[in-house]
């Protein structure tokens, strides 16, 4: 992954609005996605558990933050 500058992660978080019953996530370098709310919802649960996840992983290497 860290081989190609287009799969490097992103380090800036995404921005969120509800506009319309709809979700729209915005990010940097062009990064945007609409969902329904069921799917925001359901999407931002598992962004959180996953976050949670890498933080321990990466504690656990010594690099946390």
């Amino acid at each position: 992954m860290r081989d190609n500058p287009a799969t490097q992660p992103l380090t800036e978080p995404a921005q969120a609005s509800a506009e319309d019953g709809l979700v729209i996530m915005d990010g940097p370098d062009g990064f945007a996605v609409t969902l329904t709310p069921e799917a925001a919802r359901i999407t931002g649960q598992r962004l959180i558990e996953a976050g949670n996840i890498a933080h321990r992983h990466r504690v656990s290497e010594g690099s946390g933050d």
